[in-house]
């Protein structure tokens, strides 16, 4: 290869920005599925507080 041809094959990959858009969907996604599992966490966590809340307000029935 001659050193012209090197040098044209180096600007060409630097200027690729496809690479990046990639990149960037990984990083989105990642914090997306971050936040939808703090999301779902918390939301359990309440559902919890209230079942345990519902199970205490019942009273046992009478044998």
């Amino acid at each position: 290869m001659e050193l012209q041809t090197i040098k044209q094959a180096v600007v060409k990959f630097i200027k690729d920005e496809e690479g990046l858009t990639v990149v960037e969907y990984a990083v989105a996604g990642g914090l997306v599925s971050l936040a939808v599992v703090t999301a779902f966490t918390e939301l359990g966590t309440q559902v919890g507080v209230v079942i345990d809340s519902l199970t205490d307000a019942i009273t046992p029935a009478a044998p």
